[in-house]
């Protein structure tokens, strides 16, 4: 997470490198007794590079062996603990399993090795001999077996196997063995450290050191110490969220310190616009662009995110901002992840604005030679107030004459380091960012915690709901004949076809396939296909043909899941919606809905459902409500996927679960902030503690935001 931090010019930074007495945590983990090359490259596919990484590699389950003497109680398969007498050793082959039959209490079994040398097996394991053998029991036609014991130990070290064993994520070339040694190498490096949680808290919650929750974390003695709610594993994961909320708490008060410019406006534009509009904002409405023009009026600078559902009527509220900006005399620029996506708010803002007298610009990488040389011209000399692109508009070659705000559309899509781009094209730009993805409370707290926040809970009111069904693929030639009448009354229908394993080539090959299917089974009506590989001439073409109506039927793959706004389709048809996320579901209904027709959408499935799926898809069906359908996407998907964390940045955490731990989050977010109001250097006795805090979370470059310390 420290990468996403924001950086601010003209900053004096304080020294952050990490303090001498840390170094033996971050040294290799290569530099640990018994952890080779090979094993090295094995934790490196674990994600663990450094020693301090395995401090927080947890559990994540456990092995109870059972000590028992009659194998004929337990239900099989179990992990077993027993006492054996050696009978006899066999190998039918040189490179064979070597098979070792042994007796317990009067029950016949054997000990099965492969790839073993028979003279070392009869060393460890010698007729006559009693010997305490631990590991998974089960039973064959042939009888019962062990493969490969995990222990063979003599009858007096029967207290070095344990009652219970942890379990943790495995690459090739480690055993569970070796990891829990070089584990236990780690822990034993701990260093101390003075508390910083709130004393308060620790009583609350009954937690134990930081160095004693390590310990106990990394040795349960029960299934239910390797569960979330477990102190010490809760405890870890409190330090990991109260590290990141710390590290936003100094990211946005040094956001808030950095002066802006006051744009105060007559609202002349704004209110032309208002009144010929053919329909009233929403309260909603009204209220994000009450915020947003409070901030615009501040002398520090907007950080803002406008959050709202599918259809919620971002873009109006956005327009709204912008002309409150152009009216004062400054630029304002609307960032879109795509070209579809730029050029239909440049559509829709020109519809808009035609009774106003503005110049608003399309800057697209599409734009070449003299075209694109006079419209950096404009932009440069300011005639060009709002200027509406792709990546284009921060690159180097565009130069603002006064730019004062900066609209980022589904901002998730873009990295930080763009963003900040983008924000330094003036002089300290207010940004607003935007997103149509609906994000649970914990996901705001972590990825958007430093920012102002507006959502948008209510949809236009004369938007009707979208009737949902959730069909089976077996009723496909029922689909079609309904789908038949739709076409015969004009109506307009997506198609979308599945994401296979996240490959765009399967997901074209899925889509061509129902294209030529649909072709054949309706010969006489317009069909048209658009999809990733496509360049953005052909979608743009295809989707101007759709939304013009000499297509009435577009198949496609998810490139039209965000922002694609063709008022007059009003049917969705989803193939494979089982494997979609909820969210994703959503956002592609939500394509349809935005006319007057009344809307529909179907999902269909393959193959039998199982109950998770069918739940997920039962969801949508009952609710529009995209936040609760993002909760829902979280709880099942988890927080990568509900952003995509290699879009969004999502901080990583090595114990913390944001789906089961939102508590846990909300403590850390009102502590940190509270902390650093009375603290705001970090100065005190706690305060150093926070500091070091940082550096064992890798984060110590926020500490740059602090001007004294």
């Amino acid at each position: 997470m420290a990468d996403d931090i924001r950086k601010f010019s003209l900053m004096k930074i304080t020294d952050t490198s990490r303090p001498e007495r840390f170094f033996p945590l971050f040294s290799s983990v290569s530099n640990l007794v018994g952890v080779g090359p090979k094993a090295t490259k094995s934790l490196q596919n674990l994600g663990v590079t450094r020693i301090r990484d395995l401090l927080f590699f947890l559990p994540v389950g456990g092995i109870v062996r059972i000590k028992t003497s009659n194998i004929l109680s337990i239900v099989l398969p179990a992990f077993v603990t027993i006492e054996v007498i050696v009978n006899s050793h066999h190998q039918s082959t040189r490179n064979g399993p070597v098979r070792v039959l042994v007796n317990c209490s009067g029950v016949d079994l054997e000990l099965v090795f492969f790839h073993a040398r028979l003279d070392w097996i009869k060393s460890i394991l010698p007729i006559n001999e009693t010997k305490v053998i631990s590991g998974k029991l089960e039973s064959f036609v042939s009888g019962l077996q062990i493969v490969h014991p995990d222990y063979i130990v003599g009858t007096t070290d029967l207290e070095t196997v344990p009652d219970f064993e942890p379990v943790y994520p495995l690459s090739k070339g480690l055993s569970q063995k070796i990891l829990i040694k070089i584990i236990s190498q780690a822990t034993g490096r701990n260093i101390l450290f003075e508390e910083w949680i709130n004393k308060s808290v620790i009583k609350s919650h009954q937690w134990l050191s930081f160095q004693k929750s390590v310990s106990l974390a990394h040795r349960p003695k029960n299934i239910s110490e390797v569960q979330p709610k477990n102190l010490a594993r809760e405890r870890l994961a409190f330090d990991e969220l109260f590290a990141h909320q710390i590290s936003l708490a100094l990211a946005r008060k040094q956001y808030r310190k950095t002066k802006g410019i006051s744009i105060k406006s007559s609202g002349l534009f704004a209110n032309q616009i208002r009144r010929a509009l053919p329909f009233s904002l929403t309260e909603a409405q009204d209220k994000a662009i009450c915020h947003i023009k409070k901030d615009l009026m501040s002398d520090l600078r907007m950080n803002r995110l406008l959050q709202g559902d599918v259809g919620s009527g971002k873009t109006l509220v956005a327009l709204m901002t912008i002309l409150t900006v152009v009216e004062f005399g400054g630029q304002a620029c609307l960032l879109a992840p795509t070209e579809i996506l730029a050029r239909q708010h440049y559509d829709t803002i020109i519809e808009i604005t035609k009774i106003i007298k503005v110049n608003i610009l399309l800057l697209t990488g599409r734009d070449k030679g003299s075209l694109r040389c006079n419209k950096l011209d404009q932009i440069e000399s300011g005639s060009a107030k709002i200027i509406i692109g792709t990546h284009a508009l921060f690159q180097e070659s565009v130069v603002y004459k006064n730019l004062l705000f900066a609209v980022i559309d589904e901002q998730h899509r873009f990295g930080v380091r763009q963003r900040m781009e983008l924000g330094n094209k003036g002089p300290n730009v207010d940004v607003l960012v935007m997103t149509a993805t609906p994000i649970p409370r914990s996901l705001s707290l972590t990825y958007y915690g430093d920012m102002d926040i507006s959502i948008l809970y209510e949809k236009p009111k004369n938007r009707m709901p979208i009737k949902t069904a959730v069909m089976s693929d077996n009723r496909i030639k029922s689909i079609l004949d309904r789908l038949e009448k739709a076409l015969c009354n004009n109506r307009r229908v997506y198609w979308v076809c599945p994401l296979i394993e996240d490959s765009e080539v399967l997901a074209l090959t899925s889509a061509e396939y129902r294209f030529d299917i649909l072709k054949e089974r309706f010969p006489t009506k317009n069909i048209g296909l658009v999809h990733g590989q496509m360049s953005v001439d052909e979608k743009d073409e295809v989707m101007r043909m759709f939304a013009d109506g000499e297509i009435s039927l577009l198949v496609s793959t998810t490139v039209i899941e965000v922002g694609v706004d063709v008022p007059s389709a009003s049917i969705m048809i989803i193939e494979g919606a089982e494997r979609f996320g909820l969210a994703q579901l959503h956002q592609l209904r939500g394509r349809v809905g935005r006319g007057s027709d009344q809307s529909s959408c179907i999902l269909i499935y393959s193959g039998n459902l199982g109950k998770n799926s069918k739940a997920r898809l039962e969801i949508l069906r009952d609710t529009e409500d995209g936040f609760k359908i993002s909760e829902e996407d979280l709880r099942i998907r988890g927080a990568g996927d509900v952003l995509g964390i290699q879009q969004s940045g999502l901080p990583q955490f090595l114990v913390a679960n944001l789906e089961t731990q939102n508590n846990l989050l909300e403590i850390a977010r009102d502590d940190a902030r509270l902390l650093l109001d009375t603290d705001p250097n970090l100065t005190s006795e706690r305060g150093r503690a926070v500091r070091e805090l940082l550096y064992l979370m890798d984060l110590q470059r926020s500490l740059q935001y602090i001007k004294v310390g």
